[in-house]
């Protein structure tokens, strides 16, 4: 008879298979990387595990005669990358700070690191270090000439300086910053520096010119359906709205944003509006319902190691417990004092950690042994619980097949979209040369040029994420970077969905080609690839598909 502890332990390793076993790769590989003398072999796992994840879209192999610093460089960054992207913030400065001396000269890839460390610093609350490294950043931007990445630069300075309360130089960087957007004509990018200088105003108490740019940076995310960062741009909103005194359309504001924030997992931008909304609720003289969200903004902060905003956090609790329950009052207070002084300690923050983790093990053990007297029952309820967990690894399965045919789906129609509006240009354009200002914010000129020279690529099997850069005159990283602001979207599945929407014309419109013709036309080498790929867009195969929209023609 199984005990319930190796039940459970059956059914977590089940789970993990199903839902984080790629995760717990990554952080194996991250960690076994140093002192090793196979690092070539594991960079290459490391990058294999990353592509698998969708994390990068392009194949990053080295080989053995690949100078050892070019494959630490890579390694270190991307390790980088990969800890930032999980709210890691301290393992993401390590690995950043390792891949910095690596780089040879100025280059867009340099640049970038820089660009990191930059936001992971701010993000522990060392702005001298994050204005620093960003500083760096903006001056090889500068000399590149790349306006786009002129104004990513210029929207990470500011932002540094929003957090470090210096609000006239946050909005100095953002102003210039609107300028090198502007002539890039990325709309995304705007609406950041819009909403970096609607937090500028709000800190020098220019309230209305604060409401002004978060809610036109909320028009344009919104009609570019960008939820993630038009909820960002409800919670400046609802802050300035404090700032005016207009208490309840304010917290209509956040709480509208919350679930779109939870949404997206940006639990970082979640807990700092819990702490806005806190503030404000103090103000108002709600205490009890003030502590409920600031409780929940230092958990946040706690589990993502972020001392600063706790801090804050803390302060509210201590503030509003004051008048209803003095004795927590004195132990947010304590708190409070104990996190100020540990800012920039580090020991501080992973003692923390360890202990939150040695008291969760702890309590999960004292739970598994109240179970384990009855060996018959244990061995019941195991098998119910291995049952349930098969299942719902199952409906998991389904759920992301799902998932994956509605992005797909919304991919393919934005793409028919824009496939629209370039065929509508070329027929105005001996009419009028000059698009409408609906049209450059909805559709831009980058997506449509990204749309043609992958449809130009697939019948030569030139498609690729470094094709598609050199045909646009960009480096691999920086068209990555662009493509992502610009659509939110990575490089691969887009160009998934261009090949499923060229199959899908194919297989209607051209009855006399067979499906390897068509399949060849997309990009595939191979009929067998093309099916299964087909058949995970659609939930039919190409032959299906062909046969259902003749039925449905006639």
């Amino acid at each position: 008879m199984y005990s319930v502890r190796c039940i459970l332990t059956i059914i977590m390793l089940f789970v993990a298979t199903i839902g984080n076993a790629s995760g717990v790769d990554v952080e194996r590989l991250i960690n076994s990387f140093d002192g090793r003398h196979n690092q070539v072999e594991i960079a290459n796992s490391f990058f294999k595990e990353l592509k698998s994840q969708d994390f990068i879209d392009e194949d990053i192999v080295f080989t053995s005669s690949t100078p050892l610093d070019s494959v630490r460089q890579m390694f270190y960054y991307w390790a980088g990358e990969w800890c930032n992207d999980r709210q890691d913030y301290e393992d993401a400065k390590r690995y950043a700070l390792k891949a910095l001396p690596l780089y040879n000269g100025n280059s867009d890839a340099k640049a970038d690191c820089l660009n990191l460390l930059g936001v992971v610093f701010v993000r522990l609350g060392d702005f001298a270090s994050g204005v620093t490294y960003t500083k760096q950043c903006l001056d090889i931007e500068l000399k590149s000439g790349d306006n786009d990445r002129i104004a990513s630069s210029f929207s990470t300075l500011a932002g540094t300086y929003i957090a470090a309360e210096d609000p006239n130089a946050a909005l100095k960087y953002s102003l210039q910053g609107l300028k090198y957007a502007d002539k890039a004509r990325n709309s995304l990018r705007k609406t950041i520096l819009m909403g970096m200088a609607s937090e500028a105003y709000y800190k020098k108490g220019e309230y209305e010119k604060a409401v002004k740019y978060a809610d036109e940076a909320y028009r344009i995310d919104s009609i570019d359906d960008r939820q993630n960062r038009a909820a960002i741009r409800l919670s400046q909103k609802a802050t300035a709205l404090v700032g005016l005194g207009e208490y309840a359309e304010a917290e209509t504001t956040f709480l509208k944003a919350f679930p779109i924030l939870i949404k997206s997992n940006n639990y970082h931008s979640l807990a700092i509006d819990y702490n806005q909304l806190g503030f404000m609720l103090l103000k108002q003289k709600r205490n009890k319902d003030a502590i409920k969200y600031f409780l929940e903004a230092s958990k946040l902060f706690d589990k993502m190691g972020d001392l600063y905003n706790q801090v804050h956090s803390q302060r509210g609790l201590y503030e509003s417990y004051w008048n209803i329950n003095p004795d927590s009052a004195h132990i947010a207070l304590q708190k409070f004092n104990v996190l100020k002084d540990s800012l920039y300690r580090e020991a501080s923050a992973d003692a923390l950690a360890r202990y939150k983790v040695e008291f969760e093990t702890d309590r999960l053990k004292e739970e598994v042994n109240e179970h384990i007297s009855n060996r018959k029952r244990d061995f019941v309820i195991g098998g119910i619980l291995l049952f349930i967990c098969v299942v719902g690894g199952f409906a998991l399965y389904r759920w992301r097949i799902k998932r994956y045919r509605r992005e797909m789906q919304s991919l393919m129609a934005k793409i028919k979209e824009i496939q629209a509006s370039i065929s509508t240009s070329d027929e105005k354009d001996t009419k009028d040369s000059q698009p409408t200002s609906d049209e450059s914010d909805s559709i831009s000129e980058f997506e449509k040029m990204v749309i043609e020279v992958v449809n130009d690529g697939l019948p030569k099997g030139e498609y690729s994420v470094s094709h598609i850069a050199s045909r646009m005159n960009m480096g691999e990283q920086t068209f990555r970077r662009r493509f992502v602001e610009a659509t939110g979207k990575l490089p691969k599945a887009f160009i998934s969905a261009i090949q499923m929407n060229r199959a899908a014309t194919l297989l209607q419109d051209n009855k006399d080609m067979t499906i390897a013709e068509v399949a060849r036309e997309c990009g595939f080498e191979e009929l067998s690839a093309f099916s299964r790929s087909f058949k995970r867009s659609f939930g039919r195969s190409p032959s299906e598909y062909r046969n259902d929209t003749e039925k449905t023609s006639t």
